[in-house]
């Protein structure tokens, strides 16, 4: 059994990868001066996947990051959407909802095919043998 390799960062397209990467575009705008840390909590993934896809976001001209000095002399940066990251953003969310539409449709179609079914069929009570721990 020969080993397969593993895909490359790029190539990893699917959507809860797209959906993390929009997430992060959406933290960013709302607040810049996030911190990896920050970040990595509110969108409930580890700091290591954050910094891979900040730095995918980078490396693809997404977002820019810009560093500045707090005032208690530690070095912090500040994530800023570029115009391509906007329409990406807009993009990306426009599938994501349509995604979502689709599960929410198919969802649907479930449940009413769950609720006829249900209503076909005869009670679950109706002609059931007492259950040994029910008082007669």
């Amino acid at each position: 059994m020969s080993a397969q390799p593993a895909p490359t960062p790029e190539a990893a397209s699917d959507p809860s990868t797209d959906d993390a990467r929009l997430m992060v575009l959406r933290a960013l705008e709302q607040d810049p001066h996030i911190s990896q840390r920050s970040l990595s909590k509110q969108l409930g993934i580890s700091l290591g996947k954050t910094h891979y896809l900040l730095q995918a976001l980078l490396n693809k001209g997404l977002v820019k990051m810009r560093n500045f000095e707090r005032s208690d002399h530690k070095l912090a940066y500040s994530y800023l959407l570029t115009p391509v990251g906007l329409l990406e953003k807009a993009r990306m969310t426009k599938e994501f909802l349509q995604r979502k539409e689709a599960e929410f449709e198919t969802l649907r179609r479930t449940i009413d095919a769950l609720h006829d079914e249900l209503r076909r069929s005869p009670p679950a009570d109706a002609g059931a043998p007492p259950s040994p721990t029910s008082k007669s």
